[in-house]
């Protein structure tokens, strides 16, 4: 398993060794003490798992509140994910990264809290797990739209083939969202 930094330093990209055979393949999602020794949490509490079809545009979701570190995966499929700094105090607020995550590759993102969160399924049918570190809050869910300009994330998909939810399409810009000190 090897484990690298990114442009935003404490987010994360995990590619597991994957064995394959005339039967098929295996790889390590998860491994307590490699994850620790990267400084990881050991304790998840909730487990949660999308299907999306081409073109579905999740995000840029955070909870304020009840900020939520995240361990993000494709399990068959690929898809765009998007991390962005939301830390004002950190030197690269505002920034973000980009990862292309599929089954086959088995690469995990880690994604720590103060950081936005946002994929597009890239293929048919596209399976994300996550782990998260703390629960679900409504009350502290924020969304900021998913092209800002500010942001400048290059898509790789156009605003009229994206298939947003509504209540995505209405995040607000990030200018004016509500972020971490």
């Amino acid at each position: 398993m090897r484990i690298e930094e990114t442009a935003l330093g404490s987010v994360l990209v995990i590619t597991p060794d994957v064995y394959r055979d005339s039967r098929g393949a295996f790889l390590e999602t998860w491994n307590l003490r490699v994850m620790a020794e990267a400084g990881l949490p050991s304790t998840w509490v909730q487990d949660n798992f999308s299907l999306s079809k081409k073109n579905v545009l999740r995000g840029i979701h955070y909870q304020i509140g009840q900020p939520q570190g995240k361990l993000v995966r494709v399990t068959h499929g690929a898809a765009f994910d998007v991390a962005v700094d939301l830390r004002r105090s950190s030197a690269t607020c505002g920034k973000h990264i980009a990862v292309e995550l599929d089954g086959e590759s088995g690469r995990t993102l880690w994604i720590p809290a103060g950081f936005g969160h946002a994929f597009l399924a890239l293929t048919e049918v596209v399976g994300f797990a996550y782990k998260v570190t703390d629960y679900y809050s409504p009350a502290s869910e924020r969304t900021i739209v998913w092209n800002d300009p500010d942001l400048a994330i290059a898509w790789p998909v156009g605003e009229k083939e994206a298939i947003v939810s509504a209540k995505d399409q209405k995040g607000a810009p990030f200018r004016e969202a509500q972020v971490f000190a």
